[in-house]
């Protein structure tokens, strides 16, 4: 199993997220007449994840096969691989497909594989894959972690407002109630709030990501918004009750997006570990066990016009994989 090749085939397929079908297909033909048994699970709108093992496993390999847009057409020179997905995380999938080939060439049948959609937006896929069985015991997802071992990760929580007014002449503003004032008023509260500090993830961080309101300069705003992203490194609750406090009269707070932190896997002796600052998949799939984050690449090129991976790299991937799978095996055999 060529890893290059390999994902110079997944890349030449548009995977935006919504439109996975295709690339999956792909995969899931692949896997099946490679001999694993495949199971394609529906997600939405006949998208689907791919899960594929040879028996019981006891560690799974997963990523996903969505990418941000637009779609980036591949090509490569002599070193590296260009588009968009070579790193995120077309290019992991691969590695992590001629690693499970390599392991089940040396005798290894305890290991899964689960490509999951969605994960650039909403990650309604691996929402559905916690029903997939058989699960296994540990879980190696794949980011682009420069192919350091990541214990642990930041999660995040996207916070929503929306302010209301009443639209009137500028030159009468007693005549309406302008919804961008309030809501700058919040945005400065939530600014000043302290935000917590882990001794393993770091620093809690937000970034005012968008805003939107007004009709012109002359009319007395009617409606405003604002989204706001925290990356967040300990339980949420109390950073929902004081961004709600914040609000101003006539400013609503939606915080239903988010994806947990993940702290306190146990490396293997002989690993250096690291953590990371963006959130995943893997935070959802708590329940396919002790979650392990790896990937070569780096997510400094993910989602840009630029995005590439060292073909080196690719390679050295998959034999972190393999090295990865054994030594993390042969702890739960002792």
């Amino acid at each position: 199993m060529d890893p290059i090749e390999l994902t110079r085939a997944l890349c030449r397929i548009d995977s935006t997220t919504g439109h996975e079908t295709s690339v999956a297909a792909h995969l899931a033909d692949l896997l099946d007449g490679a001999g694993w048994q495949v199971t394609r699970q529906p997600v939405q709108h006949g998208r689907f994840n791919v899960y594929a093992h040879r028996g019981a496993p006891a560690l799974v390999f997963s990523t996903h096969l969505d990418t941000v847009p637009p779609f980036l057409p591949l090509h490569e020179d002599e070193s590296h691989l260009y588009g968009r997905g070579v790193c995120d995380a077309k290019g992991i999938a691969a590695a992590m497909v001629a690693a499970a080939a390599r392991l089940a060439d040396a005798g290894e049948r305890r290991i899964g594989l689960l490509f999951v959609v969605g994960e650039e937006n909403g990650s309604d896929g691996a929402t559905a894959a916690g029903s997939l069985a058989p699960k296994g015991h540990i879980l190696v997802n794949g980011e682009p972690t420069e192919n350091r071992l990541t214990v642990g990760q930041k999660g995040s929580l996207r916070v929503d407002l929306s302010a209301t007014g009443r639209a009137a002449h500028s030159a009468y503003p007693a005549e309406g109630r302008s919804a961008i004032e309030p809501l700058l008023d919040t945005l400065d509260a939530i600014r000043r709030l302290p935000l917590p500090t882990d001794p393993v993830l770091g620093p809690s961080t937000m970034n005012i990501g968008l805003i939107q309101g007004g009709v012109a300069p002359n009319v007395i705003p009617p409606h405003a918004s604002a989204q706001i992203l925290f990356r967040t490194v300990e339980p949420t609750g109390p950073l929902k009750a004081a961004v709600r406090a914040c609000a101003r009269p006539g400013v609503t707070v939606d915080a239903a997006v988010e994806l947990p932190f993940v702290k306190g896997a146990l490396a293997p002796a002989g690993w250096e570990t690291t953590t990371v600052s963006y959130a995943s998949d893997l935070g959802l799939l708590s329940a396919w066990g002790e979650g392990f984050q790896l990937g070569p690449g780096t997510i400094k090129v993910a989602h840009t016009d630029d995005e590439r991976i060292a073909k080196r790299e690719l390679l050295d991937g998959v034999d972190l994989y393999v090295r990865l799978a054994q030594d993390l095996l042969a702890r739960e055999d002792a």
